[in-house]
């Protein structure tokens, strides 16, 4: 069903109000949809919310590494968050409208939470560095204050660049049509409906996924390199095996979110296909979210054994 987008424009013609485009008319394939990613939505919020308290309420883990995994929590929960309840509404709801202003405030949630976990990654990768390479030096050149400002440094590089892109191209007329052709106000998209000539908001988008995407990956790439060669000189078979369990969940949450990140904002615009974009769109957004809680619970006994905690109290309290 198209939209008549003269309804949604004010004298200006420029559009005022969007929509987004329906996944399928066949309404059992949206029931499914809805069913399948509220259930991986649900199992996102859950999981990074537990990890987060049994963080927060156990002084064991009242560590570097466990201090940037609890703002990775916090982080998943928001990038989530900005995205997803909106899109379960389209697609069991005929009220698929956003507004400028609402489409405008998505976007900057979705780029401040997902530019803050580009640069968090890489101080996560750095903290490992430290921990592996510099052992005797962790305790000071790691301490808490530093992993404060790593961590808000992270949060405000987030902060500065989702003001920046939002302004930038809600500063763009938009001429129609009004349908998005994907399920959330992303970058690429919102572009491809603006008047005139957007080559210099392309070349910026291009221009950021370059210093806040691969910028952080190859500062994470390097880290690693060091950590690799450290290991390789370690006398201890059991040594090498522990530095290493320290880090595969670390660089397999990485080869997740970087891998799809790279792949949606970094390939040639020729390539970009609106299927293509939904499919990994979904991928980072939903699918990444739920597995991140997962891949640390299942291999970190450390954080296993304060969620089972955490599980066991709030049974027993649920029992009195």
């Amino acid at each position: 069903m198209k939209l008549n987008c003269s309804l949604w424009q004010d004298n200006s013609m420029s559009v005022k109000q969007f929509a987004f485009t329906k996944f399928s008319e066949v309404t059992e394939q949206c029931f499914l949809l809805f069913t399948l990613i509220l259930l991986m939505f649900l199992a996102s919020l859950t999981g990074n919310a537990l990890i987060a308290l049994a963080i927060w309420t156990n002084p064991v883990l009242h560590t570097p590494m466990y201090f940037f995994l609890a703002n990775l929590s916090l982080l998943e929960i928001g990038y989530t968050c900005s995205v997803i309840p909106k899109m379960l509404q389209s697609l069991v709801s005929e009220a698929r409208g956003i507004s400028r202003e609402g489409c405008a405030t998505q976007m900057f949630f979705f780029t401040f939470f997902a530019i803050s976990e580009c640069c968090l990654l890489a101080a996560m990768a750095y903290d490992r560095y430290m921990a592996i390479c510099s052992p005797l030096h962790y305790a000071t050149r790691m301490s808490r204050g530093v992993c404060a400002q790593l961590a808000m440094i992270s949060w405000g590089v987030g902060c500065t660049v989702g003001l920046g892109q939002t302004n930038y191209i809600f500063s763009l007329d938009f001429c129609g049509p009004c349908e998005i052709d994907h399920f959330f106000c992303d970058l690429p998209p919102i572009l491809a409906l603006a008047c005139g000539d957007t080559s210099h908001n392309e070349a910026a988008v291009f221009v950021v996924a370059i210093l806040c995407i691969s910028s952080p990956f190859l500062l994470i790439i390097a880290s690693y390199g060091r950590i690799l060669a450290a290991v390789l000189i370690m006398p201890s078979p059991e040594g090498r095996r522990k530095a290493l369990s320290t880090c595969s969940s670390h660089l397999l949450v990485v080869t997740l979110f970087y891998g799809s990140g790279s792949v949606t904002y970094l390939r040639p615009k020729a390539s970009h296909s609106p299927g293509t974009d939904k499919l990994l769109a979904l991928f980072y957004t939903v699918v990444t979210s739920m597995l991140n809680p997962i891949i640390y619970s299942l291999r970190n006994k450390e954080v296993k054994a304060a969620l089972q905690r955490i599980l066991w109290e709030k049974k027993v309290l649920t029992h009195e």
